[in-house]
């Protein structure tokens, strides 16, 4: 009987379930969890889409102690089928890789692949240390993982100046200085492409950062945003869908405290029957609805599981479940788990992680902390409130750390985020979907001619950065038009630049 792994990996927040005097806390999931699957491509082999080549990177690139000089190998895929080459000084297009196996983010950026031609661009993804197979401590990742000194190592900072020593060694590597670089990412890695444009800005002269919350810190937006966006997003949908879902936290606790109500659940939900309580379940449910929501795109998807297009309230608003409460959720939560249809039953207790996303638990025990979990009377979810607390008291169970709430917003800002960019920054874009939860910490408007803000209504998560689709709605393409246009821009200014220089 095959089985589907529910949540494993909470990101951003914790499975503080698995620890008795948590209990009582409601978490739900925020950045991708680990039952995701690759985007499905035509491509006949990965040849076709990229070359897999590895940089010795160093460990510590901050300190002068003698394990700081320890190395590692860094994973990075490479397609240079397009590209005009070093003598023409054609661009080099970067992927800040996320928090996970870089080839998963690869095929899901078809943005790259399609411009490519266009710029005759070099395309680079880097993944991530810590992540896929960019593991230090001789790849061993039982080693990497195994205490907070050795993964003291993973943090941003370190990952921004692993970009930037490879992309220099690429260059140089490639007799290709004077090629301009442009990086881009989406979630995590678009925070990394925009604070990456700002941080090394001799590296990179462009960054576009699609569905990047780098204003999701330190009370910067509110801690309610989050879930309001996402209660929005159902409440446009469907009123009734948002009421079911709503009005549905309290008759699953009320059922799971009647005699057999455990196992009525389990049947309902179609849960395996090796574990099920009503905390394990309620989060299940409420990763799908969160991840519904996050790529609720106009076309079928397979990026974080296979969807079909706007999937949030099909099921919930069929008729052909009645006034049953349960199965309309049942309904909802298998076309996000189970769309393709080949699970008998739901695993709740699964503890895989075949996507090697698992590093972020300890990014935010540390400088990760991005405050999402408010809920108020109008939430989706029952209400709540955002506890650092329980965060703190986690972190420190599971790794002796005390997260650095202020660290981010001190090494990157973020606080009056327009008067601090317009006469400093330059050269990024920044793409929001308002469908898209993670949009309420986005930078919305434009800070200056060249800090640009690309919003769109209907949008989802890092939507613009898909495969294109031949579905796509206007809006959609329009937003990619203006993105390579900007870049287009940026590009002929620098080559100005050169020429002029060089006279």
């Amino acid at each position: 009987m095959e089985k589907i792994a529910s949540w494993s990996i909470w990101f951003a927040v914790f499975i503080l379930y698995s620890f008795s005097q948590y209990s009582n806390a409601k978490i739900i999931p925020r950045f991708p969890s680990t039952i995701l699957r690759p985007e499905s491509l035509s491509f006949s082999s990965e040849n076709e889409l990229y070359e897999t080549k590895y940089f010795t990177q160093t460990l510590d690139h901050f300190n002068y102690q003698p394990q700081s000089y320890k190395t590692f190998q860094q994973r990075y895929l490479i397609n240079s089928k397009h590209w005009g080459g070093a003598q023409k000084k054609s661009p080099i297009f970067v992927y800040t890789g996320n928090e996970g196996n870089i080839e998963w983010f690869t095929q899901n950026t078809g943005f790259m692949f399609e411009t490519a031609p266009h710029f005759k661009a070099l395309l680079v993804f880097i993944e991530h240390r810590y992540y896929g197979k960019s593991i230090p401590y001789g790849g061993l990742k039982k080693a990497a993982y195994s205490n907070s000194t050795t993964l003291g190592y993973l943090s941003s900072t370190q990952a921004l100046a692993d970009y930037a020593s490879l992309i220099i060694d690429l260059k140089k590597n490639l007799t290709a200085e004077d090629s301009p670089v442009i990086v881009l990412g989406g979630s995590y890695g678009g925070m990394l492409a925009a604070w990456f444009r700002l941080k090394y800005p001799h590296v990179a002269m462009g960054a576009l950062a699609s569905s990047a919350p780098i204003l999701n810190f330190e009370n910067i937006v509110s801690s309610y945003s989050f879930n309001n966006i996402i209660t929005q997003d159902f409440k446009s949908a469907s009123e009734n869908c948002y009421k079911v879902i709503k009005g549905s936290w309290s008759q699953l606790e009320k059922t799971a405290k009647q005699k057999g109500g455990l196992e009525l659940l389990r049947k309902s939900f179609r849960i395996c029957k090796n574990y099920i309580n009503v905390d394990s379940l309620e989060g299940w449910l409420q990763t799908a609805y969160v991840y519904t929501s996050m790529t609720d795109y106009p076309t079928p998807s397979n990026f974080l599981n296979p969807l079909p297009a706007y999937p949030m309230c099909k099921a919930i608003d069929d008729p052909t479940a009645g006034n049953d409460t349960f199965a309309k959720l049942y309904g909802a939560a298998n076309i996000y788990y189970n769309y393709s249809g080949t699970a008998k039953c739901f695993d709740l207790a699964d503890n895989s992680d075949p996507h090697d996303l698992g590093g972020w638990q300890w990014q935010a025990c540390t400088e990760m902390i991005l405050p999402t979990n408010g809920n108020n009377e109008e939430s989706i979810f029952p209400v709540s409130q955002e506890n650092y607390t329980d965060r703190a008291r986690y972190c420190n169970y599971a790794y002796g750390v005390e997260p650095r709430p202020n660290w981010i917003t001190t090494e990157y800002g973020g606080h009056d985020i327009k008067r601090v960019l317009r006469r400093f920054g330059s050269n990024i874009i920044f793409f929001n979907g308002l469908r898209d939860p993670w949009s309420g910490g986005g930078v919305l408007k434009n800070i200056s001619k060249s800090l640009i803000a690309i919003v769109a209504k209907d949008g989802a998560h890092h939507v613009d950065l898909r495969f294109s689709d031949k579905d796509d709605p206007e809006w959609l393409k329009d937003v990619r038009k203006k993105e390579i246009k900007i870049i287009t821009k940026w590009l002929t200014e620098y080559y100005q630049d050169l020429s002029h220089l060089s006279m």
